[in-house]
C-alpha cells in the first residue's frame, strides 16, 4: 500500500475533532493505562473530506465492563445499550457517544455475525465493509489506515472511490445489506462508474438480497435516495435488476434525475420520500405497493398516497388554475398538491396558470395554508335543519359549491354559504 501524505487541511481537521471538549474528556477517561480508544469510521472519513462531522463513533480495546468502569470513575454516566454486541453509551455533558469494544467475527450467515472481543485495531478495521470506512484516529492525532482508505478518498485526484475491503463477494456474503450500502455510499461519495469488482460482486450475490428484512431495505434505500448521486445509483441498480429484486420497484430514473435537478436549482434540501415517489409512484396502487414492500411508516404511506391522488387529479384536469389548485389543496391537503406538482412540473401534458403556480409555491414553502371549509354541521342545526341524513347531504352540496367557487374565505364567504344553506333548508 503506497502511503499518502495528509494535506494541512486534513491534518487540522483531524486534530480539530480531538480538541472538541467532550471528545477530549472521553479520551482522558478511556485512553491509556493499558487500553486504547480511537475514533473510527465515518467521522474520520468525513473530516478528511472536509465535510461536517455530526456523528462520532469510537472503538476501544477495553471490554464493555472495563469501559463503563473507567467512564464512571471519571464521573461520566454510562448506559449499557448493546453490551452483548460490545457497545456501551457514555454521556458527556448530555451528549451520547457509542463506544464499541474491538471485535472479531467468529461466524456469519449473511445477516448477522457471531463475534468475540479482540484487541487488534487492524483486524477490526479489516472486518469492516469499505476501505474509506475503515480508518481510525488515535488520541495523539495519528491516522491509522490498514485497508488503504486514504488512497481511495483521493483515487488519483478523481475523488472518492467506494471499494470493498479484500474480496468483495466475501464481504457481501458476510452481510447482504452491504450490497445496498455499496450503492448508497457510491451515491454519496463516488465519482463516475462504481468500482468494477464491487459492482460485479453485487450482481453475483443478488440472491442473498432475499434474506434482508423490509425494514432494513427501507432504511438503506431512503438514505441512498437522499444522496447527491441518487439518480445514477438508482439507474445502475435498476439496470442490473437489483432494485426490483429488493423492493419491487420498476424505477423511472429519468424522472428522479429531473426532480433532483429542480431541487438543486432551487437550493432545496434532498427529500428522500419525494424522490422515492419520483422513482415509483404514478397512481395510488403504486403507493400501496411500496407501503407493503418497504414497510413504510403510517406517515410515509399517507404522504405517498395523498400525493398519488393529487397526481392523478392533475392528470385528469390537465390544466391547473388558481380555482382548481385551491380546491385540490382543500380536498387533499396543501402538502399533497405541492408534492404532486413537484413531480409533474415538467410533464408535457400539464399546463398551469402563473397565479396557480405561485399559490403552489407558497404552499410548498409553508407561506399559505390550505383553504378550510368555513361551515360545520352545528351551523345547519342552528338554521333549523333537523339532525340526520339531511345535514350530511346539505354539507356535501355546500362544500361542492364552495370548492367550485375557488374556496372563498372570510366573513363574506361564510355569510354567503349560510344564506345558501337557508335557501336550501327552506326549499
Amino acid at each position: 500500500m503506497t502511503p499518502v501524505t495528509l494535506t494541512t487541511q486534513q491534518h487540522d481537521a483531524l486534530h480539530a475533532l480531538l480538541q472538541r471538549p467532550r471528545i477530549a474528556r472521553l479520551f482522558a477517561a478511556l485512553n491509556g493505562n493499558g487500553e486504547e480508544l480511537r475514533m473510527v469510521g465515518g467521522a474520520v472519513r468525513d473530516a478528511l473530506l472536509g465535510l461536517p462531522v455530526t456523528e462520532i463513533d469510537l472503538a476501544a480495546t477495553s471490554t464493555p465492563d472495563e469501559t463503563m468502569a473507567r467512564a464512571r470513575r471519571a464521573g461520566l454516566k454510562c448506559v449499557p445499550t448493546g453490551v452483548a454486541h460490545g457497545t456501551v453509551t457514555v454521556i458527556v455533558d448530555h451528549e451520547p457517544f457509542e463506544i464499541t469494544s474491538l471485535r472479531e467475527d467468529v461466524a456469519t450467515d449473511g445477516r448477522r455475525a457471531q463475534v468475540r472481543f479482540g484487541r487488534d485495531f487492524n483486524a477490526d478495521a479489516l472486518r469492516r465493509d469499505f476501505t474509506i470506512n475503515a480508518m481510525s484516529l488515535d488520541g495523539h492525532g495519528r491516522l491509522h489506515d490498514a485497508a488503504g482508505g486514504l488512497a481511495d478518498l483521493e483515487d488519483g485526484g478523481r475523488g472518492p472511490r467506494v471499494r470493498f475491503i479484500g474480496d468483495a463477494a466475501m464481504r457481501i456474503r458476510e452481510d447482504y445489506l452491504r450490497t445496498l450500502r455499496f450503492f448508497r455510499f457510491h451515491a454519496r461519495f463516488g465519482q463516475g462508474t462504481p468500482d468494477a469488482d464491487g459492482f460485479a460482486a453485487a450482481i453475483a450475490c443478488r440472491d442473498g438480497l432475499d434474506q434482508l428484512s423490509r425494514e432494513r431495505v427501507r432504511a438503506e434505500l431512503l438514505k441512498l435516495l437522499a444522496a447527491p448521486g441518487a439518480a445514477g445509483a438508482i439507474t445502475l441498480m435498476s439496470g442490473a435488476g437489483l432494485l426490483h429484486r429488493v423492493s419491487g420497484i420498476v424505477a423511472e430514473p429519468g424522472r428522479l434525475a429531473r426532480l433532483i435537478a429542480r431541487e438543486n436549482q432551487r437550493g432545496a434540501a434532498a427529500d428522500a420520500l419525494l424522490r422515492l415517489a419520483a422513482c415509483a409512484v404514478r397512481v395510488v396502487e403504486d403507493a400501496r405497493s411500496l407501503q407493503e414492500r418497504l414497510r413504510l411508516s403510517g406517515a410515509e404511506a399517507m404522504r405517498l398516497g395523498n400525493l398519488a391522488r393529487a397526481q392523478e387529479r392533475l392528470h385528469d384536469i390537465r390544466r391547473l388554475t388558481l380555482v382548481s389548485a385551491r380546491a385540490m389543496a382543500a380536498e387533499l391537503g396543501g402538502a399533497a398538491l405541492a408534492d404532486a406538482s413537484a413531480l409533474v412540473a415538467d410533464e408535457p401534458w400539464l399546463g398551469a396558470d402563473a397565479d396557480a403556480m405561485a399559490y403552489v409555491a407558497a404552499l410548498a414553502a409553508g407561506a399559505a395554508p390550505a383553504p378550510a371549509f368555513p361551515l360545520r354541521g352545528a351551523d345547519l342545526l342552528a338554521l333549523g335543519v333537523k339532525p340526520g341524513p339531511a345535514v350530511g347531504a346539505m354539507m356535501a352540496a355546500l362544500r361542492t359549491h364552495w370548492l367550485e367557487a375557488g374556496c372563498p374565505e372570510g366573513k363574506a364567504a361564510r355569510a354567503g354559504l349560510l344564506a345558501r344553506a337557508t335557501d336550501m333548508a327552506a326549499g
